[in-house]
């Protein structure tokens, strides 16, 4: 029996990059630029050493959070806990620190991972959307942080060594968690495209169920993904409490949003399979510059959760693969 093979142009149909994917490719690092020039127009001195150092310092938890959910994306789910497992890192590092000292800032992001294996056990083997999972999950550790922190702020002393070893450390002037943190992105984003299975999880967000049939662990990647996402929302939590000098129930709360905007904006399609760390990396980059826009010409801060969501719908809009869904509801 002869084995037919598709001919080079069914190929490069079937799995050739369309118009609509170059522009989409392209339009984060144009808006960007654009966004950059604007600022520069109302603040001369934005790319100076000082404010590309403050710009870094609001962005490095941002990118961590948008790191941590894009590995979800990537498998077409969603982790709503995410923020709220920083924040309850926050309060664990403010408690643990004063008896363990370092070991707060190692077993804080490990404990952070656990919280991510849970979510991602009960996704993959209950069957049950990501989405529910994990807004159940957001409760569950909204209210253990304020069960621990008694609802309120919990002061870190200034007086810690290692919380100037994440704070105060700097190279060339800039500060080493941001740093860390776009080091992160550019080194994953290498891993994807060297190690063997580097692109599974975008095959989960593409084609799981090819995946399944292949003979691979496909629960295991999806645990992995929410893993993922729950040691970086540690990460962010130990920067976060770090910056801030203390711990809260709902310290991250806030960057929720514009971690998820972060992903999207960066081109990554929320329907999953495609983008990467590097695409989030830009995307953080202009969810920062635009904090920065916004005061520069005067929008109140209290209508940045606005804009975000605006953001994010438009760019869900221009990102997702319409051809993988049957009927929109």
């Amino acid at each position: 029996m002869a084995i037919l093979t598709p001919t080079r142009p069914r190929q490069a149909a079937a799995s050739g990059v369309t118009v609509k994917d170059r522009i989409i490719a392209v339009f984060p690092l144009l808006v960007l630029i654009v966004l950059v020039l604007l600022v520069l127009t109302q603040q001369p001195n934005f790319l100076s050493i000082a404010s590309v150092r403050g710009l870094l310092e609001s962005m490095a938890p941002i990118l961590l959070l948008a790191i941590g959910q894009t590995f979800v994306i990537l498998t077409g789910g969603i982790d709503l806990s995410f923020a709220v497992v920083s924040s309850l890192s926050t309060v664990l590092l403010a408690l643990w620190l004063p008896d363990m000292g370092i070991g707060a800032l190692i077993l804080v992001p490990i404990l952070a991972c656990l919280t991510g294996v849970l979510t991602g056990t009960v996704v993959a083997f209950a069957q049950i959307p990501s989405f529910i999972v994990s807004l159940g999950a957001m409760g569950l550790w909204t209210g253990v942080a304020l069960t621990l922190s008694s609802a309120s702020t919990i002061r870190i002393s200034a007086n810690y060594d290692v919380i100037g070893w994440v704070t105060d450390m700097r190279i060339a002037g800039l500060p080493v968690s941001a740093l860390l943190a776009i080091l992160l992105a550019i080194l994953i984003s290498v891993a994807i495209r060297v190690l063997n299975r580097g692109r599974a999880l975008h095959t989960m967000g593409l084609a799981e169920n090819a995946l399944l049939m292949s003979g691979n662990p496909t629960r295991a990647y999806r645990i992995l993904a929410f893993a993922l996402c729950g040691l970086f929302s540690g990460l962010a939590g130990v920067v976060l409490a770090s910056s801030q000098y203390s711990g809260g129930p709902s310290l991250g709360d806030t960057l929720m949003l514009p971690a998820i905007a972060a992903v999207v904006i960066g081109g990554n399609a929320i329907t999953g399979g495609v983008g990467g760390p590097l695409k989030t990396l830009v995307g953080a980059l202009i969810i920062v510059v635009l904090r920065v826009g916004l005061n520069a010409i005067g929008i109140d801060p209290a209508y940045e959760q606005i804009i975000y969501g605006a953001v994010i719908i438009g760019a869900v809009v221009l990102t997702i693969d319409r051809s993988r869904l049957g009927i929109v509801k």
